[in-house]
């Protein structure tokens, strides 16, 4: 059984917040492949807002609630570096969770991102490891569709 009330669901007797999610990505393709992954984790969401570069995610923060934000480093007009600061620097977006999702190699460059306050993510990967990232960081779990029939219960990679 699950209801929704204003943004909250009660989901097998416990309440569970519904994720609103800024996606911030250049690649459209990334993008949707990231909301799919979502979609079919069985996480809870909420309103999913997507932007092609790290100005335009700023701009969404300004514009909307967000619980959460999935940004690649590599765009064009402001990287996601840079939209990384301006996030940490503003008061009210400052403790925004963060999940870095790119092809970055670096070493160096994760972990100079993980001391930003970020969780990372490679491309390609697997749904799974984007479900257990982002519960580990908003402590918010799945509604048990994951995996119930859906196309991510067959270790694909994204």
């Amino acid at each position: 059984m699950s209801w929704d009330i204003l943004g909250e669901r009660l989901i097998n007797g416990g309440w569970a917040m519904s994720l609103n999610v800024l996606v911030v990505d250049d690649s459209a393709v990334t993008r949707a492949v990231i909301i799919r992954a979502l979609k079919l984790s069985g996480l809870p969401l909420g309103v999913v807002h997507e932007a092609g570069n790290g100005k335009d995610g700023l701009r969404v923060l300004d514009e909307h609630w967000v619980d959460i934000a999935f940004v690649d480093i590599h765009m064009p007009v402001m990287t996601g570096d840079e939209m990384i600061a301006q996030v940490r620097a503003r008061p009210e977006t400052a403790d925004l969770p963060i999940i870095v999702v790119s092809s970055e190699a670096s070493e160096e460059r994760i972990r100079a991102l993980r001391e930003k306050g970020v969780e990372f993510v490679h491309k390609p990967f697997a749904p799974e490891e984007l479900r257990s990232t982002v519960a580990s960081v908003t402590g918010v779990a799945s509604e048990g569709k994951y995996g119930e029939g859906t196309a991510c219960g067959d270790d694909t990679s994204f």
